[in-house]
């Protein structure tokens, strides 16, 4: 089997300097690489795992080949960097995920379309453009609906739920950003994921199905594995190989689901990279899906993933962070990761805490009983009481 073997000594060059890097970098250190960060900002999350940094925006074309003559491969650790910048950074430097995956995962129009070439179900929607073609597409898939921009957008960001007609009115600032897609509102039961990796031989390896609840459009738990039953694990473990297959993966995907009750499942996003409902592998896992994405990108044989042991993964946001700290004596089950950034901001993700449990509902009571998520439970239970 031919192989480009990336080996143990070499350097990896990652675009982007966020946690996601940061703790690729920690496993890629783990198998002897060294690290050489491309991002704006000094002292990041992943610069200060790193051996050297690049300091220049994602598409400095000179920076980009400073980047490529020191280093033996390159990834990234998110999507929104420049799709051509990475393209042509493809034609001089060893980019083995490609640039078409940044393509398609920066546009909702596009990845759909990706996702419904694989074989596999999306939401119902319409593109739309303007007013007119929002009020045409309302009516052909009706309320509740969710407006997102094609492009941009993250956590919640740069979307718009619709649940009548005078709803409409919120969303003039969208369609002034570009164009958008109207989404049906799915009525599931279970939001659902699954992180795939693959190497350039086309060997792949699948992680757990992991249930995720998430809060203001922000992941909160990822629970693994899903309590659902085997035959949709079995589904959406062949949902995401099938989307892995059709676009040529390689590297780390994570694909994001909804469950109905009737057991239908529809594909919601793509993540062309590590994911945070992932996170919980770094302990539960026979290897994490951060060492994987290095095992892919270089390479090497991916690994048989064998969940260790359920776990629950809770994020730490802004808010968050002082009280979890102030728990570390009381609480020795916890694994606990701060990411480093420079300042606790509200509502945006500074760390995360996994614990490895034998019974999920007593680990979950235990959580809410913590009390480092207070805020979060009081809006959930004024969600229900409304």
């Amino acid at each position: 089997m031919n192989r480009k073997l990336i080996k143990p000594g070499s350097t990896i060059g990652i675009i982007g300097g966020g946690q996601l890097g940061r703790m690729m970098a920690l496993a890629a250190k783990e198998a002897g690489f060294r690290i050489i960060v491309l991002d704006p900002t000094p002292d990041s999350p992943c610069v200060q795992a790193a051996d050297a940094q690049i300091v220049a925006e994602y598409n400095d074309e000179k920076a980009l080949r400073m980047l490529a003559k020191r280093c033996s491969v390159i990834t990234y650790e998110f999507e929104n960097i420049d799709y051509e910048s990475l393209k042509k950074t493809a034609g001089f430097a060893y980019v083995p995920q490609g640039a078409e995956l940044i393509r398609i995962t920066q546009n909702r129009i596009y990845e759909k379309e990706a996702i419904m070439k694989a074989g596999v179900r999306v939401a119902p929607y319409q593109v739309v453009t303007n007013e007119a073609e929002l009020n045409t597409a309302v009516a052909k898939i009706g309320y509740p609906c969710i407006l997102k921009t094609a492009r941009g957008g993250y956590d919640g960001k740069g979307q718009v739920t619709l649940t009548k007609e005078s709803s409409l009115s919120e969303t003039k600032a969208l369609l002034g950003h570009g164009p958008c897609v109207l989404e049906k509102m799915i009525d599931f039961t279970k939001e659902l994921s699954v992180i795939i990796a693959r190497n350039t031989a086309g060997e792949t390896s699948l992680f757990p199905v992991v249930e995720n609840i998430h809060h203001d459009h922000i992941l909160h738990q990822t629970i693994a594995p899903a309590r659902i039953e085997d035959s949709v694990k079995e589904e959406a473990q062949a949902v995401a190989l099938q989307v892995a297959e059709s676009i040529g993966l390689v590297g780390t995907l994570a694909v994001e689901m909804f469950l109905e009750a009737d057991g239908t499942i529809y594909v919601n996003e793509l993540a062309p990279r590590p994911h945070n409902s992932g996170h919980y592998s770094i302990e539960a896992c026979s290897i994490s899906q951060f060492g994987q994405h290095i095992r892919a990108i270089c390479n090497w044989p991916l690994r048989k993933v064998e969940l260790l042991k359920p776990a629950v993964m809770v994020n730490l946001l802004g808010q968050h962070v002082a009280k979890a700290i102030e728990q570390i004596p009381l609480q020795p089950q916890w694994s606990v990761h701060i990411y480093g950034k420079k300042e606790a901001k509200h509502q945006r993700k500074m760390g995360h805490i996994t614990v490895l449990t034998e019974t999920i509902e007593e680990t979950l009571l235990s959580l809410e009983k913590s009390g480092v998520w207070q805020d979060v439970q009081k809006r959930s239970e004024a969600a229900m009481n409304d």
